[in-house]
């Protein structure tokens, strides 16, 4: 049914359980699993030059690596990771486009209301957006998770 998943992550705690279930469609369809940080760097690139494009980048590879370390330490061989440079909702697009992704597994944060709207969505985006399923995992509230 899959045979490439992308979860794209940003590092955070909420991208956990999607990691997580990445993984485990991966395992269960024999599919390849795709890693992505978007990293935007053209307001990074108006503030300290290089050295906030290079935290930036760093933060990204750090993401990514967290990522195909615990996939690959839970059995899966074919992992790719990638660090591109855009708007994230874009880039996972085009990364879903370019490399003929099956599914895109995608952490949401849980902000509602105003949050949302004045932050905005990757996930959302994504979602209204793509043309591949996207399957979002919220992660649980602290009261979910002792229940």
């Amino acid at each position: 049914m899959y045979e490439r998943i992308l979860v794209p992550t940003d590092g955070s705690d909420a991208v956990g359980p999607a990691v997580a279930h990445a993984i485990d469609l991966a395992k269960t369809y024999d599919a390849e699993l795709h890693v992505l940080n978007a990293v935007n760097l053209e307001p990074a690139a108006f503030e300290n030059g290089s050295t906030v494009v290079d935290r930036l980048e760093k933060a990204g590879r750090d993401a990514t690596d967290a990522v195909t370390e615990r996939a690959e330490s839970e059995g899966l061989d074919r992992v790719t990771a990638d660090v591109t440079n855009g708007e994230p909702h874009t880039a996972i697009l085009d990364y879903t486009a370019d490399n003929d992704i099956d599914l895109v597994v995608m952490g949401t944060h849980g902000r509602t209301g105003l949050d949302r709207h004045l932050l905005g969505s990757v996930t959302e985006k994504a979602v209204r957006t793509a043309d591949a399923p996207v399957l979002t995992v919220r992660k649980p509230d602290s009261d979910d998770a002792e229940s």
